[in-house]
């Protein structure tokens, strides 16, 4: 068997920092980006290895790919590999929305980015059923995974039910099936071997698990003790400082909670989100909230970003450092929020990464899992449903279907599908066209 020479961090902190920068098309369409890089070209997983931690990330709240990457991250250059991957899968994201966020707010307008976001919003349709594509034809090779996937599909498209409770479902039948069917359940299922594939990879199906990777309570306190600081020094300074009903410290403990309400990723949580900066606390308008959710759609990062806006937005109009620091403002709580969402995502990789790699040939742990897997599929499914639906139909059933945008969405999906096209060419080429529609032919 060939050898190959370790990822040298250097060439790892890159990598990140690309995928930060085109980890567009929500987690769908940043898995997909992840799998093709990670599995298929540069080989530093296989593909049960992959799917084994994404099944993990699957069942924790918060934004998966990004928990994903923190994943591997950690699993190849220990906890500092997974804070770099992780924070540089957030953080040109982060700077971008402070920026749009700004101009939205000193503007008063993004017309030039509706344009923009009139292509991408096609284009991302056309990622996630990309990303069902890929995902289902590695996942459902056997009937009984085919019928998880369409039962979770209608699940959600048809009866509404909480995403928590079709994993719950997933997960008992997989660990039932593990015992009466093992044979079904051994594995997430293959793919077929490309040139690239047929390298071995760096961490592979047997790849012992790394020392660092390995168990230990010592550990594992050391790791829950420094994730409960960092949570309590900065909620502690906001409530002694300026007021447990201060703005600052009030969203310092909403999105706290709303970290670990994150089950089936922002779609699931964005209710809450809405319920509560809107709806309880006023910290922006319905149709400010509707821009931003435009804006982390149309950024790179995982969707649930838009709460970056609703920090930005909440702070800059509450005045809270006063008229002549609105920016400040702004930015402070953006950076809070942003914080709070996703410490707790660390500390669950970092904390639970050890129990997941001493499980990775532990039937018992993986025949639920893999039964996940083939329901996600259906969830991917019914997401790329709902982006379809709001793309073609703006304002809904009752409302004139959009041509333009169901030529872009086609191309789009023609462009992955058939031709195999690089996701950011795609997406940078819808963008365009979509500008262009909106600057120069508005009413055609």
């Amino acid at each position: 068997m060939q050898q190959r020479e370790p990822v040298k961090f250097g060439d790892a902190f890159n990598f990140w920092l690309k995928l930060g920068l085109i980890s567009f098309g929500g987690p769908a369409g940043q898995i997909s980006i992840m799998h093709q890089e990670l599995v298929e070209k540069r080989r530093w997983i296989s593909e049960k290895r992959f799917l084994h931690a994404l099944n993990y990330c699957m069942v924790l709240p918060g934004p998966e790919a990004q928990q994903l990457a923190t994943y591997i991250g950690w699993l190849m250059h220990r906890t500092w590999g997974g804070i770099v991957a992780g924070v540089l899968f957030l953080l040109p994201s982060l700077f971008l929305l402070i920026g749009l966020s700004w101009a939205y707010m000193a503007f008063g307008h993004v017309t030039w980015v509706a344009g923009l976001f009139y292509g991408i919003k096609p284009a991302v349709t056309a990622i996630v059923l990309q990303a069902t594509h890929r995902i289902g034809s590695r996942a459902l090779k056997h009937p009984l995974m085919w019928g998880l996937a369409l039962t979770a599909f209608v699940a959600l498209a048809v009866f509404n039910l909480p995403f928590p409770l079709i994993i719950l479902t997933a997960a008992v039948i997989g660990a039932i099936g593990g015992r009466l069917a093992p044979q079904i359940f051994k594995s997430t299922g293959g793919h077929k071997v490309s040139d690239a594939a047929a390298l071995p990879a760096l961490i592979d199906d047997d790849t012992p698990t790394p020392a660092h990777a390995r168990f230990r309570w010592t550990r594992l306190a050391v790791v829950v003790t420094s994730g409960a600081v960092l949570w309590a020094v900065p909620v502690t300074t906001c409530g002694l400082a300026l007021g447990w009903s201060h703005p600052l410290t009030l969203m310092s403990l909403f999105f706290t909670k709303a970290a670990f309400l994150t089950f089936g990723g922002a779609y699931a949580v964005l209710p809450y989100v809405w319920q509560g900066a809107v709806t309880t606390y006023g910290w922006v308008t319905p149709p400010q909230m509707m821009d931003g959710l435009a804006l982390g759609e149309a950024t790179p990062g995982p969707l649930i970003m838009v709460v970056t806006f609703v920090g930005f937005v909440g702070g800059f109009q509450s005045g809270m450092f006063g008229a002549n620091h609105a920016v400040l403002a702004g930015v402070t709580p953006a950076l809070t929020v942003t914080w709070f969402t996703f410490l707790p995502s660390f500390i669950f990789i970092l904390a639970g990464g050890p129990l997941v790699e001493s499980t990775h040939n532990n039937l018992t742990f993986t025949a639920p899992l893999t039964a996940i897997t083939a329901a996600v599929v259906g969830v991917i499914a019914n997401l790329a449903l709902f982006f379809a639906y709001h793309v073609l139909w703006p304002q809904g059933f009752s409302g004139a279907f959009d041509e333009k945008a169901f030529v872009i969405a086609t191309m789009a999906a023609i462009a992955l599908l058939r031709f195999k096209a690089n996701v950011i060419h795609v997406i940078v080429a819808c963008a365009l066209t979509g500008l262009v529609i909106k600057l120069f032919l508005p009413v055609l």
